[in-house]
């Protein structure tokens, strides 16, 4: 994919498998064992939805799911956890799921290479992401241009993590040819604090961890005031999406889904920490500081998560022109055609 080619992907051994899911179309995609199976409590119409792993894209299905409000709108959504946003587009694109969530920035590079698909409902407006230094290399690297020549990590080329730091390079002057990415799926914490990349693409509580090891934050979009200086506003993020060929006959479904993550995501306006964090399976924060996660949540929830599930087109301009500048999409590429707001107030 573009100058990402020229680069060595490291891929480590890990504890995620590949398992087939069969609807229709037999279609790999990486699933996380033992998560890759969410299911609603309550009976209703049957949907699949599918999603990358990472822990605050998740936040306000979980919070759907467990809340009830999928169930009050009529739908029994499953949950589908997968190892990064493209496996979730490759499992919709092949037919294994009824919908896919990924970042905005997986869904426009599909688009653009004939992919049918319709974007329908955001629940994201920052990217979940901060480019911090592993905690050995704080000093050596203090700004972005300091990634020539380094090992930097993140979850997989194409990935929404490497679209927002091959933007960065371009916007900091660097040479993305002189940087090495290290793919090393959704989890980069142990590798940034042994050492074993120089910098990555992490998200919380990540973040806050490396930042107590000593590391550095070189950019984290997840803070308003970071979003605006290096992006320029809102950064149009996760989002739900559907084969285009299915809208027709999907309509009342997708207004249903996309109704039951706008109570999700209001709901958390209003929730306490601890509920928020007890929503989550117990799979995805086993190990994990809980107290730190609430803190965390109640730290980020208004700047990450919108209120509503409309689409925001001018903040999804703003990434594909980022994904231009970083090389992902050509130039002359048009996107427009990607966004649904038909099913949102219309």
């Amino acid at each position: 994919m573009g100058c990402c080619d020229e680069h060595t992907a490291i891929v480590p051994d890990t504890d995620i498998s590949r398992r087939a899911l069969l609807k229709g179309t037999s279609v790999l995609a990486a699933v996380v064992p033992g998560l890759h199976s969410r299911p609603a409590t309550a009976q209703g119409k049957k949907v699949q939805l599918a999603f990358c792993s990472q822990l605050l894209c998740v936040i306000p299905y979980e919070v759907a799911r467990a809340a009830g409000h999928f169930q009050r709108h009529g739908l029994d959504v499953e949950l589908i956890y997968t190892r990064g946003g493209n496996a979730a587009m490759q499992a919709l694109v092949g037919g294994a799921v009824d919908y896919a969530a990924t970042a905005l920035d997986v869904a426009m590079q599909a688009y653009a290479k004939g992919a049918e698909i319709r974007r329908f409902a955001t629940t994201g407006r920052l990217p979940l992401f901060a480019l911090v230094t592993a905690p050995k290399t704080a000093e050596q690297i203090r700004g972005v241009k300091d990634l020539e020549g380094k090992t930097v990590g993140v979850s997989g080329l194409g990935n929404a993590d490497h679209a927002l730091l091959l933007f960065l390079l371009k916007l900091a002057n660097a040479d993305a040819k002189k940087v090495q990415f290290a793919t090393l799926g959704v989890n980069l914490l142990e590798a940034l604090r042994q050492g074993q990349v120089e910098a990555g693409l992490v998200q919380e509580p990540a973040l806050t961890l490396l930042q107590r090891s000593g590391a550095r934050v070189l950019v984290n979009a997840m803070d308003s005031a970071d979003a605006q200086k290096y992006l320029g506003g809102p950064y149009e993020f996760m989002g739900v999406a559907v084969r285009a060929k299915e809208i027709a006959t999907r309509r009342a479904e997708m207004v249903d889904l996309a109704k039951g993550l706008e109570d999700a995501l209001k709901g958390m306006r209003q929730m306490r920490q601890e509920e928020i964090v007890a929503a989550l399976p117990k799979e995805l924060i086993t190990g994990m500081d809980t107290a730190l996660l609430g803190e965390l949540l109640g730290r980020y929830r208004e700047s990450l998560y919108p209120e509503t599930v409309t689409i925001d087109l001018a903040s999804a301009r703003r990434v594909a022109e980022s994904l231009k500048v970083g090389g992902l999409l050509a130039p002359n590429t048009d996107v427009t055609g990607l966004q649904d707001t038909s099913i949102v107030g219309g």
